[in-house]
């Protein structure tokens, strides 16, 4: 059992010194690097004199330098709050307010001013690793203390807060230690974007174990032709990722188990893994174990999980996301007589505290009535044996390419554009209930003689100004009004009836 994940790590740095941490197609650090560095900047942090456990904001992309410096926060006793350096100039500002972070750390260059804020920019944090000096752990976060928090989307242009703590993510890590199966020192797929919690699945669990990160960045997920040539150059052993993109990575038929022999295991988390995605991986790998897994950010990544063998193929069409780990309960709430399906309700040591400064909507979702539970928004059934399958969400909350979309945030920032009158965001699903677009209904404000994809493209290009680029509608139909309910508002179910009705 891990008993500190910030000892762990440094005790792999002490033990093994040369052993490669990080691993960026093909330029490394090793543990002792990351330890060197982690430390230096530690020092540094503590000479700042912050506010005791006064979250960091760390900016940047998928580098040594991120993973160094969220060492360095958590060694100071300082929660780390990573944010991509594709995220729009808006985010940054509502996380900087909710925040209100006394420190931000520029791995890459900000895009924005931040006022009132103290910025440690790239060259500086270099500086700062190459002041080499050991370090004392006196006050790193620990037990309850916040490890990370990862802002998620919500309902109003108001992104959200998740405060895990280092016990939370102890629970998380230990899970994926002992019940995966995972080799010694495994070498892992490291490809979400660090703001992103998917990627706390193999980053922290592989550190501990004293294995590399192996990294995907964007600039080669985003093409294919370059992804393709630079896959048979990493040496996986575990590869994790959501859906979406290992359904990418099996357009390329050479993407099989005699071409990837130490490829051994297959997690995915974030969306719906189909019955057609896990048959194809089992026939092209069929000594590697595949599993499925389930949680929201509010519960640390994930908090069930499912090995989806040949007779879990054989017997259920839409799979099932798996069995509670050992310290959690999950229960249904408000289930329904006729078909069984409820709520899921998700108890144990890896539910959050709830959101950063955000009493009211933490109190909505979150209660500790005998231990913390969360209450999720996702619908399901639970089996006798205490498998669990997911049914859908009780709002309008969806997944896209392993990203979680409010619908209505994507709303919220349609109907602030110039042009539009009125909008609604509704999902496109394929037949194995995955989402595999957004649409957007719009009925723009004069009448507009430009072809509509002219029109598009210059909604797409505001947009992209204000909202992350995933939540941006793939595609926009425009009408001259929207159908409304019986109540007078917008009828959403009607549309999303109209968008999949060809299905």
């Amino acid at each position: 059992m891990t008993v500190d994940i910030i000892k762990a790590i440094d005790a792999v740095a002490t033990k093994t010194p040369n052993a490669v941490a990080y691993n960026y197609l093909g330029q490394t650090n090793t543990y002792a690097e990351l330890k060197q560095d982690s430390d230096a900047l530690a020092n540094y942090i503590d000479g700042l004199n912050l506010a005791t456990g006064s979250p960091i904001m760390v900016y940047g992309d998928q580098t040594f330098a991120m993973i160094a410096t969220f060492l360095a926060c958590v060694k100071s006793g300082h929660a780390y709050i990573p944010v991509d350096q594709h995220s729009p100039n808006e985010r940054l500002l509502m996380i900087q307010e909710i925040a209100q972070p006394q420190l931000v750390i520029a791995v890459k260059t900000l895009p924005v001013e931040l006022p009132e804020t103290d910025i440690l920019d790239a060259a500086q944090l270099q500086t700062v690793f190459q002041q080499a000096s050991p370090y004392q752990l006196t006050h790193a976060v620990k037990n309850d203390d916040n490890f990370y928090i990862i802002f998620t989307s919500g309902t109003t242009g108001q992104p959200k807060g998740v405060q895990i703590s280092h016990q939370n993510l102890i629970s998380f890590v230990d899970w994926m230690v002992t019940d995966f199966d995972l080799p010694q020192r495994p070498i892992s797929l490291a490809q979400a974007p660090y703001s992103f919690d998917l990627s706390v699945m193999d980053l922290y669990p592989t550190l501990v174990m004293g294995g590399e990160l192996q990294v995907l960045p964007k600039k080669v997920t985003d093409n294919f032709k370059t992804l393709f040539a630079t896959l048979p150059s990493l040496a996986l052993n575990v590869w994790v990722s959501t859906p979406s993109l290992i359904d990418i990575i099996l357009l390329e038929p050479s993407f099989k188990q005699d071409k990837y022999p130490e490829l051994t295991h297959f997690i995915f988390c974030g969306e719906e893994l189909t019955h057609q995605t896990a048959a194809e991986l089992n026939r092209r790998f069929p000594a590697a174990q595949v599993f499925n897994t389930y949680g929201p950010t509010e519960a640390t990544v994930a908090v069930t999980a499912v090995k989806i063998t040949p007779a879990i193929l054989n017997d259920y069409q839409r799979l099932p996301i798996g069995y509670a780990k050992a310290d959690t309960t999950i229960q249904l709430d408000q289930v329904n007589a006729e078909n069984q399906v409820g709520e899921l309700i998700i108890s144990g040591p890896s539910v959050s505290r709830g959101y950063l400064n955000s009493p009211e909507k933490t109190a909505q979702v979150f209660s500790t009535a005998s231990q913390r539970a969360y209450r999720s928004g996702d619908l399901a059934t639970i089996d006798a044996t205490g498998l669990i399958f997911y049914k859908g969400r009780t709002d309008f909350q969806i997944k896209l390419n392993g990203y979680r979309i409010e619908l209505e945030e994507v709303n919220h920032y349609l109907n602030q554009q110039d042009l539009i009158k009125q909008a609604v965001a509704v999902p496109k699903y394929n037949r194995q209930h995955k989402v595999t677009a957004l649409l957007a209904y719009v009925v723009l404000k004069t009448s507009d003689d430009r072809p509509a994809f002219e029109v598009t493209k210059q909604l797409k290009q505001q947009l992209q100004q204000e909202m992350m680029a995933y939540m941006i509608p793939q595609r926009f139909v425009y009408r001259s009004a929207l159908p409304l309910t019986v109540n007078g508002k917008v009828d959403i179910k009607a549309l999303i009836k109209e968008a999949n009705a060809n299905d």
